[in-house]
């Protein structure tokens, strides 16, 4: 069927999942007040409370979907979402009637509008603003950023950031951080709207008020969509902005934006101090070089002071020596401030002491902590380039005796084979030490080990299924080299597939049916290879009676014809 509409059953399946789409279809007799509008269709669904639904469609005909309950304040496509759709899916032949008539009902009221006098006009907006707290506040703000009283905007644009009213328990949660984030970017359009009244200069004052106000609470506030984040970018832009257009002390300047970017609460924004070039003059310049070096020796090992002198230097183009020894007053356990040096070392050409420092991250490297891959590959890269080949195995190999895994396996594997080396001793001593750290269990034990992945990856499958049947592999390994040999040996695939069917009849719930569903086909898979295909219809219609009260199990056997 044609319609107006951009999406389909299909779809609200996808974006809800299978259990909220079914639970979505017992709330169709729950909805009031569906109205269908020229971009947005809205709702009224009965749930444990009433909640409002919005569905948007966008122009590459995606669906988006907005509820109030609390499922849905967490960014999910709710129950409540999917009723909302599948009712409109249900008048699909309609929609294109009512949204022309909702275009219908704009263009009539905007003519009307257009139509009153100033005092007709007045008395809507007094009318909306007795009933509506929030346009009132929008408003008073404007109506202050108009005027000459600068405490009176101050006063406002620092309650737009006030948290209190929005905190449960002193924290703003996930479903209450999109309305206060709304608010606080009032803020933001209230600081530019100062600047471009010729109020630059107090635009600036009030911006650092808020900027440091909204530090003061970023930590209390669940931003998982980044929505106060953009606020906080909008304050840090609205202040450059005044600062271009008031021109203020250059040296002052330097020193609060130093001040401001080496403060504990400076965590919401990302200034860079070097956006200030052209507000700052050399003057300003000179005085932030001078503080963010004296903050830096004060406190070297602080992140704050050592990412600001690293944005110094870089910014100046500074001695590559002083750049190495900022980062090595701290250097990461793990190697990474290591590699750090070494590429700037590089940069600068000097590639002996870059690969020293590399070398040395290796040594250093804490026996708890995994070095950093990339300071590892870094290392290796320059021994192959230098036709150090055996000099990168064995860094290869040391790092798989010391944390052996699929990923420094297959590192090992590599190298040795660009070296000519993996299929004399190398691979041998590499899988013995896979078998020294595995932990086989008797029976078809739950204990995968690296050496049945690391030969499934060489697909050396005789020796990894002898492993399995070793001990060493869990429930996910024993499947994946059932799959890797079914074609080859049906019988000893089917009798794993056989196995871990066994354990799911006892269980419930979509996955656990989706998971048996999906084994039986390869059981049916085998048996076909096999010749033995009225065995498996005998094995399926005595698993179809001893599960025939799964109701949602059947459906799905059926949906998979089987």
């Amino acid at each position: 069927m044609t319609h107006a509409l951009g999406f389909t059953e299909e779809d609200l399946r996808r974006l809800a999942g299978a259990r909220s789409f079914e639970r979505g279809l017992g709330y169709l007799s729950a909805l009031s007040r569906l109205e269908i509008g020229e971009q947005a269709i809205t709702a009224t669904v009965d749930g444990t409370d009433a909640y409002e639904v919005e569905l948007t469609e966008d122009g590459d005909g995606g669906l988006t979907g907005w509820c109030d309950c609390p499922y849905g304040q967490e960014g999910n496509f709710c129950k409540h979402c999917v009723a909302v759709g599948l009712a409109v899916l249900g008048q699909a032949e309609s929609v294109p009637q009512r949204r022309s008539a909702a275009a219908s009902r704009t263009r009539l009221l905007e003519t009307w509008l257009e139509s009153r006098d100033r005092e007709e006009l007045l008395a809507l907006v007094r009318e909306q603003l007795a009933d509506d707290r929030d346009l009132r506040h929008r408003l008073e703000l404007r109506a202050a950023t108009a005027g000459e009283d600068i405490g009176v905007v101050r006063e406002r644009i620092l309650s737009l950031l006030d948290t209190r009213p929005f905190a449960r328990y002193g924290y703003v949660e996930y479903a209450d951080a999109g309305a206060y984030g709304l608010q606080a970017a009032e803020a933001v359009t209230a600081l530019r709207a100062l600047t471009a009244r010729g109020r630059a200069a107090d635009a600036v004052e009030v911006a650092r008020e808020a900027l440091r106000a909204l530090g003061r609470t970023y930590g209390e506030i669940d931003d998982s969509d980044g929505l106060v984040g953009e606020v906080a970018t909008g304050l840090a832009e609205a202040h450059l902005e005044a600062c271009r257009a008031a021109r203020p002390d250059p040296v002052a300047c330097a020193e609060w934006l130093v001040g401001h970017l080496l403060d504990e609460v400076n965590d919401a924004t990302d200034i860079d101090l070097f956006d200030y070039r052209d507000v700052l003059g050399e003057r300003g310049l000179a005085r932030a070089r001078d503080l963010v070096v004296d903050a830096w020796r004060a406190n070297p090992k602080r992140w704050a002071e050592k990412s600001l002198m690293e944005r110094l230097l870089k910014a100046d183009r500074g001695s590559v020596d002083m750049l190495v020894a900022v980062h090595a007053t701290d250097l990461a356990p793990n190697g990474h401030t290591h590699l750090v040096i070494a590429r700037e070392l590089e940069t600068a050409g000097r590639t002996a002491e870059a690969l020293e420092w590399a070398e040395r991250g290796l040594r250093e490297a804490e026996s708890d902590c995994v070095p950093d891959d990339e300071l590892i590959a870094f290392v290796c890269e320059r021994y192959s380039r230098a036709d150090r080949l055996a000099d990168a195995v064995t860094v290869r190999r040391n790092m798989l005796r010391v944390h052996p895994s699929l990923a420094t396996y297959s590192h090992l594997r590599t190298a040795a084979r660009t070296a000519g080396a993996w299929e004399d001793a190398e691979r041998t001593d590499a899988l013995t030490v896979l078998k020294a750290v595995a932990q086989p269990k008797t029976g078809h034990g739950y204990s995968g080990s690296v050496l049945v992945d690391a030969l499934i990856d060489d697909v050396d499958l005789d020796a990894a299924w002898q492993a399995a049947e070793d001990g060493y592999a869990d429930q996910r390994q024993w499947l994946a080299l059932a799959d890797r040999i079914r074609d080859q040996r049906p019988a000893d695939a089917l009798t794993v597939y056989l196995r871990w069917i066994d354990p799911l009849r006892t269980r419930t719930g979509d996955t656990a049916y989706e998971r048996m569903a999906k084994l039986l086909l390869s059981v049916r898979a085998c048996h076909h290879s096999l010749g033995t295909e009225a065995e498996f219809a005998d094995y399926l219609a005595t698993l179809r009676a001893d599960q025939k009260r799964k109701r949602k199990l059947m459906a799905i056997l059926d949906l998979y014809g089987l």
